[in-house]
């Protein structure tokens, strides 16, 4: 079935060029194109559509405006900012309305490529409630201590980019949400960004420090006393999975993009757990603990999906690289992708493995090693040596501040 899309602009000469240039994408795309907020409000009453790209300076109500209302009352589409220049201001009431901002002139195939790849991952969530909260997400949930590591640092005039960057990369949720902005040309910045250092030096530390001291863009857990007691447990998983798969690409020789890609992927691979944790206490309380039978699922047949899906969609619907949200989406399930090489997904499958076999967290503890993955990939002798990489007391990734 064919995507619907509503791009909104106030110039008719940039409506007509936007006509033109997807023209191509009419047999994948149903397109629409409205001059005016108002009209777009219109519109959304009377019809569904999947993703709203809207232009962010506009007379009566902007686009920050209109994407905060279409937020409210169809939070379920994925919202875009696509503007020329636009006031500092105003590019900051766009963070927390828009999933992705991007610049004009925009090259098409990219602006293609990231809805595709939102389109995508949602169509594998198959729970509608779930796609609600997910694209209502602002922020995620940081752990207190690091939370209030991270604002005294920023507080601090005396604080590097290099600390900041060894904070937030022990973070879930705060890696995420520099890696939104660092992607979504909020800021100025433009093309894929995997590397936490690379993003953090892109944004700013004036910037970083503004966003979250005044826009708030990070926030601490401060819900069900129960969840809480378990984040420290998963983060630290998440840790020890990233510095593990970081090490495993390095003994394969992969370059140094990639090292950043594998650290980062292990960093956000249990992303879905979080949001389901800190959206679905109890909920996803249950599922931690309730013993996989044979050939079953505890969280698909409670929640209908994944913890993988769920990081993946909101990963993806934030305009997050392609690798990442790859191996994110298929970590527990390579087998299911169509790799044929070493990849981010199989350094972050084969860590997330080993780390989980002596992790005492029933949060944890939910995986197993494909084997057969291994084998399409001709990697089964490398098991061994990969398992002599970890060390259960998470060490310092390899380049954690370049």
């Amino acid at each position: 079935m064919k995507k619907r899309l509503l791009f909104v602009d106030d110039d008719p000469m940039v409506l007509s060029g936007l006509r033109r240039s997807l023209h191509n994408m009419r047999d994948t795309w149903d397109m629409h194109f409205v001059d005016s907020a108002a009209a777009a409000l219109q519109e959304l009453e009377k019809e569904h559509y999947d993703a709203i790209v809207s232009d962010m300076r506009m007379p009566l109500m902007d686009g920050a405006d209109l994407l905060d209302q279409v937020k409210q009352r169809y939070p379920d589409m994925v919202r875009m900012i696509l503007s020329g220049q636009s006031s500092r201001e105003a590019v900051f009431r766009s963070i927390s309305p828009a999933h992705q901002f991007l610049s004009k002139p925009c090259d098409l195939g990219e602006l293609s490529s990231r809805l595709n790849q939102a389109f995508a991952m949602r169509d594998l969530l198959a729970n509608e409630a779930l796609k609600t909260v997910i694209s209502r997400l602002r922020s995620l949930p940081s752990l207190p201590a690091l939370y209030d590591e991270l604002t005294a640092a920023l507080r601090s005039e005396d604080s590097s980019l290099a600390q900041i960057a060894k904070i937030i990369s022990k973070d879930v949720g705060m890696a995420t949400k520099i890696l939104q902005l660092a992607n979504s040309a909020f800021l100025g910045t433009s093309g894929r960004v995997s590397s936490l250092p690379q993003a953090l030096t892109l944004i700013g530390n004036e910037t970083v420090r503004t966003l979250a001291l005044s826009v708030h863009v990070f926030s601490q857990f401060d819900g069900n006393p129960r969840v809480a007691a378990n984040l420290p447990a998963l983060w630290d998983h998440s840790v020890a999975v990233s510095t593990l798969a970081q090490r495993i690409a390095n003994s394969e020789g992969c370059p140094k993009a990639m090292l950043e890609e594998c650290f980062t992927a292990g960093l956000l691979h249990d992303l879905g757990k979080v949001v389901l944790l800190a959206e679905l206490p109890k909920d996803y309380l249950k599922v931690s603990t309730t013993p996989p039978k044979e050939g079953t699922d505890p969280e698909r047949d409670l929640l209908g999906c994944t913890h993988a899906e769920v990081g993946a969609y909101l990963m993806s619907i934030w305009g997050l690289p392609f690798p990442l949200v790859h191996a994110v989406a298929y970590h527990h399930h390579p087998k299911e992708s169509a790799e044929k090489a070493f990849s981010p997904l199989t350094a972050v499958h084969v860590a997330d493995a080993i780390v989980s076999e002596g992790d005492t967290s029933p949060l944890n503890h939910d995986i197993t090693l494909d084997h057969e993955y291994l084998r399409r990939l001709g990697l089964s002798d490398k098991e061994a040596g990969w398992r002599g990489l970890y060390q259960p007391t998470p060490a310092e990734p390899l380049n954690p501040a370049n």
